[in-house]
């Protein structure tokens, strides 16, 4: 082997090591405290500078479109997935606001998704356009079996979840016990009259 075909594939095993601590800091970084993390903190957690980032994933967007899967599409997957294999209408719809509501408060990541904070990502739109579809799914047949309260639409859905990122993203935190109250609360209050207790 010659000496420039080492010092090529010395360069390239270098720049692969570069890029999976990159995308391991970036999927710690992420879980924890959302996609708006400065990428100065995940570089340096990754032991690179900034403009390895740059070079490696061309910026913030490059870089969520390389990690999002593991950082909440996967697990919002598998809640879509749970969701449509219940069989109780009702059921079905409770599962789904309490998972997506769980998820949204342990990962900052699914409210920067929900709000679109980064509409240059093709990956975080991806996730929303899924969101939407069962969001749309289990409204219409929530209402078809008189388990949901007639007007309300899959928009609202959408508006109590989206409100729910916001106020997760940028007020106070709330107890966990209080959180999943609420999540009662509002389950109780969109129930239709047929699953009236």
């Amino acid at each position: 082997m010659s000496g420039g075909a080492a010092a090529g594939s010395g360069l390239r095993a270098d720049a692969k090591r570069n890029a999976d601590q990159i995308r391991h800091a970036a999927i710690d970084a992420f879980r924890g405290r959302g996609l708006t993390v400065p990428l100065e903190e995940v570089a340096k957690a990754a032991g690179v500078s900034k403009a390895t980032i740059f070079n490696r994933f061309g910026g913030r967007i490059g870089l969520i479109d390389a990690v999002i899967e593991e950082v909440v599409a996967v697990e919002l997957r598998g809640i879509i997935d749970r969701t449509r294999a219940i069989g109780d209408p009702w059921e079905r719809l409770a599962h789904y606001v309490t998972a997506i509501r769980d998820l949204q408060y342990r990962q900052p990541a699914a409210n920067d998704a929900m709000l679109q904070v980064y509409p240059d990502a093709q990956s975080l739109l991806e996730i929303c356009r899924a969101a939407g579809e069962i969001n749309e799914e289990l409204i219409e047949v929530s209402r078809a079996a008189g388990v949901l309260r007639a007007e309300f639409a899959a928009d609202d859905l959408h508006a109590l979840l989206h409100d729910n990122a916001l106020a997760l993203k940028h007020g106070t935190r709330p107890r966990r016990e209080d959180y999943d109250r609420r999540t009662t609360f509002l389950l109780d209050g969109i129930r239709g009259r047929s699953r009236r207790t």
